[in-house]
């Protein structure tokens, strides 16, 4: 844990502002994401620093090279993003900081600029939880989700069920008990001699594979229960690959199968919360939620089950700075922190939050 130097002119016990702005800093994993998010007039300007080239040729990412990279780009892409907001920094009222889970130099890198910043200009500083963060983006332009609903959280290492009762009050339904979708894309990716990150690459290739060529089994969905296992389905993939001659029209036909087993699967899973919790809203939100196909197969929930599914704006599907201000705006809306001091955590449960006081 660290500790900023004390103000006594610094008064965080009682913070009430009319009108909010929070300044939001993401730096997680391997973007640098800066937002802020205004009360009266929504986001008003957000900017991402990606690290995909620096890693791309290691296959993965690199957590010290992430670390050092955030600590260049997150003070002058603040800037930035203020310039494009058309404001000032002293116009900031709250400053919201992504505290974890995540890589945890990359996450110190944030949170000790976002508390240092704040404890310059005044104001309160929050730690927001990454997952929090991406299950709240639809939120940002997307008025008609309410509470309660269903959040399937597909993002980095995550693929999770979430039974959203209220802000801060989320129940594990089920999670992957090993490789989440988001990583069983990217190694399988890897196999194929395709570039990281995975999911994107894999989702282009399928569109020249042809369909039924294989068939991809549908782990964990002819059982009762709401968990997820990646694993296997990428050990099969793999297997696949190795039994054929490899030729460009393989690889797009194991994609294309690989996708819609793997999409195939949370939507045999979604359907089954859907009924189970009898609620009537589905928010997917993560990098995956991005992926073409898992819109169109969760669309047709709303035909099957009356079930209203909503997804972040594309830009908000990765790790951004827009979703950790809005979450900082609902929090500091309804919450104080008094303390200067900060901790961030590279493992977080989502189930142990707590709703604004």
């Amino acid at each position: 844990m660290l500790t900023l130097p004390t103000d006594p002119k610094l008064n965080l016990g009682n913070f009430k502002v009319k009108d909010m702005r929070i300044l939001g800093i993401e730096t997680s994993c391997d973007e640098t994401g800066i937002a802020v998010y205004d009360e009266l007039h929504g986001l008003m300007g957000h900017e991402i620093y990606s690290q995909i080239e620096l890693h791309r040729e290691y296959g993965g990412v690199v957590p010290e090279l992430a670390s050092r990279d955030h600590v260049h780009k997150t003070l002058p892409l603040i800037n930035k993003t203020l310039v494009s907001a058309g404001i000032e920094k002293s116009s900031i009222t709250g400053i919201a900081y992504t505290a974890g889970p995540g890589l945890m130099g990359a996450l110190l890198s944030g949170a000790s600029i976002g508390r240092s910043l704040a404890w310059s200009l005044g104001i309160p500083c929050t730690p927001i939880h990454h997952m929090e963060g991406h299950l709240l983006a639809p939120m940002i332009d997307d008025e008609n989700i309410s509470f309660p609903f269903l959040a399937l959280l597909v993002s980095g290492g995550h693929t999770q069920l979430i039974a959203a009762h209220k802000l801060g009050e989320y129940e594990l339904l089920g999670e992957s008990i090993d490789d989440a979708i988001g990583e069983a894309f990217d190694k399988t990716a890897k196999m194929l001699g395709l570039p990281y990150p995975g999911g994107p690459e894999v989702a282009k290739l399928a569109e020249q594979g042809i369909a039924n060529t294989y068939k991809f089994p549908r782990p964990m969905t002819d059982r009762p229960g709401l968990d997820f296992s990646y694993s296997g389905l990428k050990t099969f993939a793999i297997n696949t690959f190795n039994a054929t001659e490899k030729s460009e029209q393989d690889k797009a036909n194991i994609a294309l199968a690989f996708q819609t087993a793997a999409v195939d699967t949370l939507f045999i899973k979604c359907k089954r919360a859907l009924k189970q919790t009898k609620l009537n809203q589905l928010v997917v939100a993560g990098g995956v939620s991005a992926n073409q196909y898992l819109r169109e197969k969760l669309g047709t929930l709303k035909q099957e089950l009356s079930t209203n599914v909503h997804y972040p704006s594309k830009e908000y599907c990765t790790d951004n700075g827009a979703m950790i201000a809005y979450t900082g705006y609902l929090r500091l809306k309804h919450e104080h922190q008094q303390s200067l001091s900060f901790s961030t955590k590279a493992r977080w449960p989502l189930t142990e939050l707590h709703p604004p006081m």
